[in-house]
């Protein structure tokens, strides 16, 4: 981690000018002006973020910097190979891949060879990926039934109870989770030719876990139960609200289910001096419900390739 703070006055000053200086070589300003943002106390992958660069090309621009000072910003010493694509043809693979999804580098290379006549290799491919700002992501799932235009209102509903958030307040996400006592094979580094295996539980003993998760200081209210119902739910927010004496208002996160909609919730919310809101989510939005990234921690800790001895040790766990 490069520590702010590292530069002189003369020595920032002197950085400074050659940022301002319009007639400077833009490489050496842009260098220049990453190391200043390094000063401020950005971090290598912050600064990259914002020159469009990798970390690694900020870091290696920091080493040098440290080692011979602001002559080796002037220095340029490599030689880069041209590339295969012309511009426009880069310009026209870009609009390609956007347009639609590529599963795999051997697809792109068909493309390429297809379009332009020109053979890249595995590697090859991926640095010009790379280059071109595409990275390799699994898309996620989106249920068929949701409504962009319903989630796009709730994004905007949520950012506007944060932005009026008052000192009083608080805003906790809510959901249900059923983690079954069995472990899920999940993907790994392994050597090449071995074939690993994991043992799966016995039986199909569940837990029944609601929970409220405080993104703001991560703070975890958690109820067990044999079976979710409406009474779990107002257990749930019961145990807010006795965890949060100091906050007038409680604000609450969660899905449509019937158990957080039932008429005993609605009762129990409407005695006098309750502190609890709710705010549901539209129909088919489990990927604006934060808390589904707690229960896919969980997952990943606790089932991902993990055998446990007993529904005791997996309920521990």
């Amino acid at each position: 981690m490069i520590r702010g703070g590292f530069l002189s006055k003369d020595g920032r000053a002197h950085l400074e000018a050659l940022v301002r200086r319009p007639s400077e070589k833009h490489g050496v300003a842009r260098r220049a002006n990453a190391i200043l943002l390094l000063d401020d106390g950005m971090s290598c992958e912050a600064v990259a973020r914002v020159l469009y660069l990798d970390d690694d090309t900020v870091r290696g621009w920091h080493q040098r910097f440290a080692a011979d000072g602001v002559a080796a910003l002037r220095a340029f010493g490599w030689k880069g190979g041209a590339g295969k694509l012309t511009r426009l043809q880069e310009v026209e693979l870009t609009g390609e891949l956007s347009a639609r999804f590529f599963a795999s580098t051997v697809a792109v290379i068909a493309l390429i060879g297809t379009r332009f006549g020109i053979a890249y290799s595995k590697a090859g491919v991926i640095k010009l990926l790379h280059r071109l700002g595409f990275v390799y992501r699994k898309p996620k799932g989106l249920p068929a039934k949701a409504d962009a235009a319903a989630q796009e209102a709730f994004v905007a509903h949520y950012e506007t109870l944060m932005n009026g958030l008052l000192q009083d307040e608080v805003v906790y996400f809510s959901d249900a989770v059923h983690p079954e006592y069995q472990s899920r094979p999940a993907h790994g580094w392994v050597r090449h030719g071995e074939r690993p295996a994991v043992r799966k539980g016995k039986g199909r003993q569940r837990l029944n876990l609601m929970a409220a998760l405080n993104l703001e200081n991560f703070d975890l209210r958690l109820v067990e139960t044999l079976k979710m119902t409406t009474q779990t739910t107002i257990d749930l927010l019961a145990r807010l609200e006795r965890h949060n004496p100091d906050k007038r208002i409680i604000h609450v996160i969660l899905d449509r289910a019937p158990v957080h909609r039932g008429q005993a919730v609605r009762d129990w919310l409407a005695r006098p001096g309750c502190r609890i809101r709710l705010h549901f989510l539209p129909a088919y939005a489990p990927n604006l419900n934060a808390i589904e990234r707690l229960w896919k921690l969980m997952h990943e800790h606790v089932t991902h390739n993990r055998y446990h001895d007993s529904f005791r040790a997996f309920a521990e766990a």
